[in-house]
């Protein structure tokens, strides 16, 4: 008996909707499950972040960009729950294809909130999310014993009718996702609250991509910004971050 789970198209008159997860950008750090569900999909909506080698995987499928743009957030997710119920009603399989993780700062609650209320089956497949392709890519673990033993994944961005959040988790290792832009906040908050000016941090652009770029600098660097940057950016904050000290291999 196989061991993988069973695959359905939705039962009674809608089709079934896959929140997937693309991972962090490289298409072959999709799941075999999310891989084999897009070569299946009859339509895929998919984010700004997915490359389009991840396309490739799903060439029968209907591709509908629904890339949110900057100050029409809130009005792009409605009109994204609308789209999703809507090809729900009229195709089996329907694929919301996310960047990294969908349940990781990918509105999947607001997704799930329009299509149950529609009575549209979901069903939900993780992705790696940039945090931990990032740790991957730069060898430095997340936590380390003796140094680091808890981890906040956050982000600045928030929905238009809430006040920006003033206060950074009270962590030992901070990721910040979207943190380009924000950097300079970041980093005066932290120095404000008392971080050291040479705590390390790692800066990861376009993770896991061909076009990957990793800089190593400190807290006090961060506050002067990352202009420098132009694609997607995590930021990664911390002492778990200093760089490893490690033996050669041949001695």
């Amino acid at each position: 008996m196989s061991s993988f789970k069973q695959e359905t198209q939705g039962t009674g008159k809608h089709g079934k909707v896959y929140l997937l997860g693309a991972g962090p950008g490289a298409a072959d750090l999709i799941t075999v499950r999310g891989a084999r569900i897009l070569a299946r999909a009859e339509v895929v909506l998919y984010d700004a972040l997915v490359t389009e080698e991840m396309l490739e995987l799903c060439p029968q499928a209907l591709k509908v960009s629904v890339g949110k743009r900057s100050g029409q957030r809130s009005t792009a997710q409605v009109l994204i729950n609308q789209q999703l119920v809507a090809f729900a009603k009229k195709y089996k399989l329907v694929v919301r294809l996310k960047g990294g993780d969908p349940m990781l700062f990918g509105r999947a609650d607001e997704e799930l909130h329009a299509l149950e209320a529609e009575g549209i089956d979901v069903e939900i497949i993780p992705g790696i999310t940039a945090a931990l392709a990032a740790a991957a890519s730069t060898r430095q673990p997340l936590t380390k014993r003796g140094v680091a033993r808890s981890v906040a994944l956050f982000t600045s961005s928030t929905a238009p009718d809430h006040p920006e959040e003033t206060t950074l988790p009270d962590c030992d290792t901070l990721v910040q996702y979207m943190g380009g832009k924000e950097a300079i906040a970041t980093a005066r908050k932290l120095l404000s609250q008392g971080r050291s000016p040479q705590l390390p941090v790692v800066v990861i652009e376009n993770c896991s991509r061909r076009n990957e770029r990793i800089l190593r600098l400190h807290l006090g660097e961060l506050e002067q910004g990352l202009t420098q940057c132009h694609g997607p950016v995590l930021v990664m904050i911390g002492e778990a971050l200093a760089a490893r000290i490690h033996e050669s291999a041949t001695k």
